[in-house]
Order: structure tokens, then C-alpha cells, then sequence
């Protein structure tokens, strides 16, 4: 097992490195650059001027170059539009898109499997057939299109929630800790719902098949001749069987919810990694671009990283 974690480390660092160098070019090749905005107060000399104090004048391979040094020295490049280290920008944006997308996917989780095991014990019945159907439009919904709806009603129409941002800005220095708990929760509440909803139509139909395939097992069928309690046989004996391929499907939902991020915190202007990405590629800033994008990736091999190995300590077969 050992040995093949470290096999999947190296695999990570050549994915990582692959990463930077096919984004950068891709990012480079666009038309224009940071400063090919239209401002009549920016004259051709000053943009000529900055071009060459951020080395944009250099050819690409000198760019490349000093980029993967600033990479190496933990910088990421240096941030245009927001005159800044691309690592400070980062480290302030990569907690908001961690506990956005680490509740939405407990709560995915959660919702997901209780819904999948108990349409798996009621096959055929009411509550498959309505949840089923409710789910398959879920699933078909667009991720920005679902974003833009709850917005509309939730914030718009019935006013429940507010419209976007972590906080009111004008008040939440100066409430009293639980009113301010209180706020960052409203805020919390639209964004985390709108990426709950975009998978926990996956992962209960993906735990409905694997219920479906426990419960016909011979120890199942074992529990019931015993006379034990149907729910406790489903809750207890069957869905921790079941539960394995799951963790499989972490490695999987993980990288999907960070795609996600771009839209969900464009929409509801939460200041998280996604809503980075997103004005970065807006406003050309190469520096930001690539770097959102090799820590996308970063994230991507932890997630999988961490799924084998969670499958490894509940799966013996794996560890050998």
C-alpha cells in the first residue's frame, strides 16, 4: 500500500506540472492581454510601459520560464487586476470554496443516501416512483440556470434570503456574535442549497443501485430468517455493505462541485475560488487564471488521493 501511495504522489507531481504548462499556454494563446482593455486615458506608450514591466513584451518562452520560477517559489505570479500576490488572492478565497462545497456535499451525502436506501427498500412503491422523477429533473437542471432560479424566487420575489455576498458589509461588524452567525448562515443558505441540489440526485440514484444489489446477498436474506428487524437489516446490515462504492464516488463529485463553484459563486457573488476564476478570466489576468487552475487540479488529486485511501481502510482486498 505504501508503495503505491508513493507511485500516486509522483503520478500527482507530473499531473500537476502537465497542468501548469498546458494551461499556461492556452491562457497565453487568447486573444489580448491584461492591458488590451479600451480606456482613452491609457495611451499605446503607458500600455507598452506596463506590458514590459509585467514582462508581457518577452518572448513566451521567457515568460514560461520566469512563471514556473515564481510557481517554484510559492508566488503563483503576480496578480494584475488586483495588485497582489497570486497566493495571498488564493489564500483568502480557497476557505470560502472549501466550506461552501464541503456543506453542500455532507449535505449531499447525507440527503443522498437516505433518499436512495429508502427508495431501494420501497422498489416499485410511491415514494421511488415520486422521489425518482423529482430527482431526474434535478439532475437535468443546469447547474447556472438552477443558480438563477433560486435567486430569483428566494431572493427576489419572496425576499427569504439575501441576494449574494458572506455578509451584509454596512451592519456585520457591528452585530452581536449570534446575529452575526445568524447572517453569515442567510448568506450561506441559497449558494450551498443550489450545490446540494446539483448532486444529490446522482448520489441517491447511485446508492439506490448499490442497495439494490445488496439486498438479494445471501447474508441479507441470512439477518431475515434470523428474524431480525427489517429496518435494522437495511440501516445497519445493508448499508454499510452498500456504503463502499460510495466512496468511490467522492473522488468523482469532488472535482464536479469545484467546476460547479465558477457558476454558484458568480451567481450569488460569493468571493470563494470560483468567483476568482471567473473575473480573472474576465479581465485577462493570466497570472490568476493559471493559477486557479493548478489548484483546481491540486484539489482534484487530494480528493482522489483520499478517496483510495479511505476505500483501503474499509475494503481489505484494496490494501493487499
Amino acid at each position: 500500500m505504501r508503495r503505491s501511495l508513493v507511485a500516486r504522489l509522483w503520478q500527482s507531481l507530473i499531473v500537476v506540472a502537465v497542468v501548469t504548462t498546458i494551461s499556461f499556454f492556452i491562457v497565453h494563446a487568447a486573444p489580448g492581454d491584461p492591458f488590451a482593455y479600451d480606456n482613452p486615458l491609457i495611451t499605446p506608450a503607458v500600455r507598452a510601459q506596463l506590458r514590459a514591466q509585467y514582462a508581457y513584451d518577452k518572448p513566451i518562452g521567457e515568460q514560461f520560464a520566469r512563471y514556473v520560477g515564481n510557481v517554484a517559489r510559492g508566488h503563483l505570479g503576480y496578480s494584475v487586476t488586483r495588485q497582489q500576490y497570486v497566493s495571498v488572492a488564493l489564500a483568502e478565497a480557497i476557505p470560502r470554496t472549501l466550506a461552501l462545497t464541503g456543506l453542500a456535499l455532507g449535505l449531499s451525502l447525507v440527503l443522498g443516501v437516505a433518499v436512495g436506501v429508502t427508495q431501494a427498500a420501497r422498489r416499485g412503491g410511491w415514494f421511488d416512483r415520486v422521489s425518482s422523477g423529482t430527482l431526474l429533473v434535478l439532475y437535468s437542471l443546469p447547474d447556472f440556470w438552477g443558480a438563477l432560479m433560486a435567486l430569483l424566487i428566494f431572493a427576489q420575489l419572496w425576499r427569504l434570503f439575501p441576494a449574494g455576498g458572506m455578509v451584509e458589509e454596512a451592519v456585520h461588524d457591528y452585530l452581536a456574535p449570534w446575529p452575526a452567525f445568524v447572517d453569515r448562515l442567510r448568506h450561506l443558505a441559497l449558494p450551498v442549497a443550489s450545490f446540494t441540489l446539483m448532486t444529490v440526485a446522482g448520489i441517491a440514484r447511485y446508492q439506490r443501485a448499490a442497495m439494490l444489489e445488496v439486498l438479494p446477498a445471501d447474508f441479507v436474506r441470512t439477518a431475515r430468517a434470523k428474524g431480525v428487524p427489517e429496518h435494522d437489516i437495511i440501516w445497519r446490515h445493508a448499508l454499510r455493505t452498500a456504503l463502499t462504492p460510495m466512496i468511490t464516488l467522492l473522488g468523482v463529485l469532488f472535482p464536479a462541485l469545484l467546476g460547479g463553484a465558477l457558476f454558484i459563486e458568480k451567481v450569488f457573488q460569493w468571493p470563494g475560488m470560483g468567483w476568482l476564476a471567473a473575473n480573472a478570466i474576465l479581465s485577462r489576468d493570466y497570472d490568476l487564471v493559471t493559477a486557479t487552475v493548478i489548484v483546481g487540479s491540486v484539489m482534484v488529486i487530494i480528493g482522489n488521493l483520499l478517496a483510495d485511501l479511505l476505500q483501503a481502510a474499509v475494503d481489505p482486498r484494496v490494501r493487499g
